[in-house]
């Protein structure tokens, strides 16, 4: 690592490229600080929207009436607005009304902080499409083969979880991999309550460094990196899951 380091440091000095967060420990630790919370928002956010799709979808395709109306209220509501404005909603306007905890020190502290709020409504509003896309999957499931489960003694709970939905995944899952892969670059509009993700980080160093075209650079690397990563990820899950003989 010490001769990247050097490296770096001698291409700003003959050159006047600035990558500091490849020379400067501290910056380096504010880069990586910034990757592990991109990480987490990422994971967090996909595994609880890829629940809520899926609990949505039962609920969609339920035989309670006001059960389908809340979910397509649901739907509308997180699907027709920007999700920037979704986060302002939940950290400014929700955030005021809970109740706040007193720390040691004496001050005042919310009960959920910007990070957790920016994962509740960045899981939202994914949710809100995984919801029609496991939809899609669903009708796309033969009906015969729901009554043949039916028929075998599962509940209609049981005859989602064990069959319906496992098929329904398999036909529905292109259009959840490009959700999911616009929904971890959607984890950027975090910045805007000062979660301290990767562009909140690199923004910092190159406020402080003025090296914009080289953080940028960086930034830009970094998530062609972590998209190419989960895009891996998805093809072979696509694979693993594939049912031979099955969609051509």
């Amino acid at each position: 690592m010490s001769g990247i380091a050097d490296w770096f440091q001698r291409l700003y000095e003959t050159t006047g490229f600035n990558f500091t967060v490849f020379y400067d420990p501290y910056d380096w630790g504010r880069y990586l600080g910034g990757l592990r919370m991109t990480l987490l928002l990422s994971v967090s956010t996909i595994l609880l929207s890829l629940v809520l799709g899926a609990l949505g979808a039962l609920l969609q395709n339920g035989p309670s009436r006001l059960l389908r109306g809340l979910v397509h209220g649901f739907v509308v509501a997180f699907r027709n607005t920007p999700p920037l404005v979704q986060i302002f909603f939940f950290y400014f306007g929700l955030g005021t009304l809970l109740p706040a905890t007193e720390t040691a020190s004496g001050l005042r502290e919310p009960i959920l902080g910007n990070v957790q709020w920016a994962i509740l409504a960045l899981s939202l509003f994914a949710g809100a499409f995984n919801v029609e896309i496991f939809r899609s999957g669903i009708e796309a499931v033969p009906r015969t083969t729901i009554e043949a489960a039916e028929a075998l003694g599962y509940t209609r709970t049981k005859a989602y979880l064990y069959v319906v939905l496992p098929l329904a995944l398999r036909i529905c899952l292109p259009a959840l991999n490009n959700n999911l892969i616009n929904l971890l670059k959607t984890t950027t509009l975090a910045y805007a309550i000062a979660v301290p993700e990767t562009l909140y980080a690199v923004k910092q160093i190159w406020s402080e460094s003025q090296n914009v075209l080289e953080m940028m650079l960086v930034l830009l690397a970094t998530y062609g990196g972590l998209v190419g990563l989960l895009v891996w990820i998805m093809h072979r899950w696509e694979r693993a899951l594939r049912i031979p003989g099955y969609g051509g």
